[in-house]
């Protein structure tokens, strides 16, 4: 998968790319056939804010973006609301248990 980083008016640490990065590979195995990942960061005001967008099969994308003290508090909300959105959307895989007639 590939995973695209952007920094808007401020600027990314590696290690902050770096953990950017594993969150999206580890979404990316939730997902079902995912594409592409972009995380944007942003500062405005002092306030951090990060979004990050998960391009799936079929053309669905989630979006999960979130605000915080810092970019990190900021990328790790992001990241639950995208699982949130995984976890909501992923086919039942319970077993229906066929019946006899009777």
């Amino acid at each position: 998968m590939r995973v695209t980083i952007t920094a808007r008016h401020c600027e990314v640490s590696d290690e902050l790319r770096a953990r950017a990065r594993e969150l999206m590979q580890r979404l990316g195995k939730v997902a079902g056939r995912p594409h592409d990942g972009q995380v944007t960061f942003e500062e405005d005001h002092g306030e951090a804010s990060v979004e990050l967008r998960l391009h799936t099969a079929r053309g669905v994308v989630h979006v999960g973006s979130a605000l915080g003290p810092d970019h990190r508090t900021a990328l790790d909300r992001a990241a639950a609301r995208v699982r949130r959105q995984l976890d909501k959307s992923a086919p039942s895989r319970r077993r229906t248990v066929q019946r006899e007639p009777q």
